[in-house]
């Protein structure tokens, strides 16, 4: 098979070929897409509103969730209940002077809430914050 070397159009293209920018550009916002929700995975909790003052977080501060059903989730990881004050306790001995925040379901009974401040108490933890929503007047 020969090649026809004799092609009167042996000019250098001048432009740019935006096709393929545009390709890896269009891949890029689906990988985004796509992976976006997966990095953003929280435990949704509906908290109750209460007039008060934002308190922003410390650098030694770790979350506790409790969702509507009674689970607890300790820096959102699912924590059984009955792992849940040895956990805390490994918490605690990581930094001494750790504030537990607790994030409280409004549905979820007060008695789970309740159990969470008491197994953080025995595990050495006495600084605890309750997070709330911010009431809109």
């Amino acid at each position: 098979m020969a090649f026809d070397t004799s092609n009167a159009n042996d000019e250098v293209m001048h432009e740019i070929n935006m096709t393929p920018l545009v390709d890896v550009m269009l891949v890029l916002l689906v990988v985004f897409m796509i992976t976006l929700p997966v990095v953003q995975q929280a435990v949704k909790v509906e908290l109750p509103r209460v007039a008060s003052t934002p308190n922003h977080a410390l650098t030694d501060s770790v979350q506790l969730t409790v969702d509507a059903q009674g689970h607890y989730f300790l820096a959102d990881k699912n924590v059984p209940a009955d792992l849940l004050e040895d956990s805390l306790r490994t918490a605690a001995e990581k930094a001494p002077q750790l504030q537990l925040y607790i994030r409280g379901d409004k549905k979820v009974p007060y008695e789970q809430v309740a159990w969470a401040m008491t197994a953080a108490q025995r595990a050495g933890l006495s600084r605890i914050g309750f997070v709330t929503e911010s009431r809109q007047p």
